[in-house]
């Protein structure tokens, strides 16, 4: 999610302290570029709209975008047509759009379609014409954002050649509250900027949460499966009583012993951890292909949950499973290397 976000929104967002409309946003953006770690900087504007197609209207987010960030923004969303003709006029003379595809499939658009908006600034009735579909997975943007150019925005949000924000993107995520540091002395005080941190921090705190429990329910299905494993040894050791007794009056050392149910225990858990990161790798590829943890978009912003399987934490998960296995076996190894030959003897 964090990634898909990030794809379609600013690092750092700078916008005027007092409210205003960013006039001179060329020069300032061409001083933010300067500052070390920024990759790039544009203008941008968002406006509130009323879309209408041919089966109905929805609500729409305007975004305007200027020509260098139209060359470059979420290629990999695009599924017809594309950005760059954004900041250019159709062959039928109205501005371009790139309209979000479910947005698009709810008021009845297709690709080379015209349509219209309805500002909700000041009421006035806009046509557009669709130069693109996109889809970028979340359901916020899919459903409500229609990309077009800085000059058409600017005409929408009654201003001339004016800009609401400045979207920045910086080399390193991680790192985006030092370069928000230098890019506000830069600045002066003159502007706010707020960094994707700031921007999205009630879901990544709630993701951060989810996390958390989705680690402590694991942790525990791992603490019951390490108590099996302790209890089936302890079943083995009272099982084998007898045996266990004619090793140590053989001569077999409790160090001996316990090496043997060791191994046993060891066995287990490596079969056991091989087993799990197979089959758990083989239900993430069943489970990404047929799309089976299956979410309300309109709820979750995802349709879905990918499971990525990552080689360093798979590795990991069955390094924690041996390792566990092992510490498993020390009780009831122990136990049977302190088992008094005579007595399971004659019990027997």
């Amino acid at each position: 999610m964090r990634d898909k976000i990030l794809q379609g929104t600013a690092h750092l967002s700078i916008l005027r302290t007092d409210g205003r409309s960013i006039e001179n946003y060329a020069e300032l953006a061409s001083r933010v570029k300067q500052v070390d770690g920024v990759v790039s900087a544009s203008a941008t504007t968002y406006d509130g709209a009323l879309a209408r197609g041919a089966k109905g209207s929805g609500y729409a987010v305007i975004r305007g975008i200027e020509k260098d960030a139209a060359q470059s923004t979420g290629r990999q969303w695009i599924r017809e047509g594309s950005y760059e003709p954004v900041t250019s006029t159709s062959p039928s003379g109205l501005p371009s759009a790139v309209v979000g595809a479910d947005l698009a499939a709810r008021i009845g658009l297709t690709f080379g379609n015209d349509f219209e908006i309805i500002s909700a600034r000041d009421s006035k009735t806009y046509r557009l014409h669709v130069a693109g579909i996109f889809r970028s997975g979340l359901f916020e943007y899919d459903s409500t954002w229609i990309y077009v150019g800085m000059e058409t925005a600017s005409k929408f949000a009654g201003t001339d050649h004016a800009a609401t924000v400045i979207s920045v993107q910086v080399k390193d995520i991680d790192n985006v509250k030092q370069v928000s540091s230098e890019v506000s002395k830069t600045l002066g005080n003159s502007y706010t900027i707020v960094d994707w941190q700031q921007a999205n921090q009630p879901l990544f705190a709630a993701l951060a949460l989810e996390r958390r429990m989705g680690l402590f329910i694991i942790g525990l299905i791992i603490a019951i499966a390490t108590l099996n494993i302790t209890t089936m040894l302890i079943l083995v050791v009272v099982e084998r009583r007898r045996d266990i007794a004619i090793l140590n009056a053989l001569g077999a050392s409790r160090s001996g012993v316990m090496l043997v149910f060791i191994i046993e225990g060891a066995v287990i858990g490596a079969i056991g951890a091989v087993t799990g990161v197979v089959l758990g790798f083989v239900l993430c590829v069943i489970g990404n292909h047929y799309k089976l943890v299956s979410l309300p978009a309109d709820v979750y912003s995802i349709s879905n949950v990918p499971l990525i399987p990552k080689p360093g934490e798979m590795i990991l998960a069955a390094l924690v499973a041996f390792v566990l296995s092992l510490l498993a076996t020390i009780y009831p190894a122990r136990a049977a290397s302190r088992l008094k030959p005579v007595e399971a003897l004659r019990d027997s």
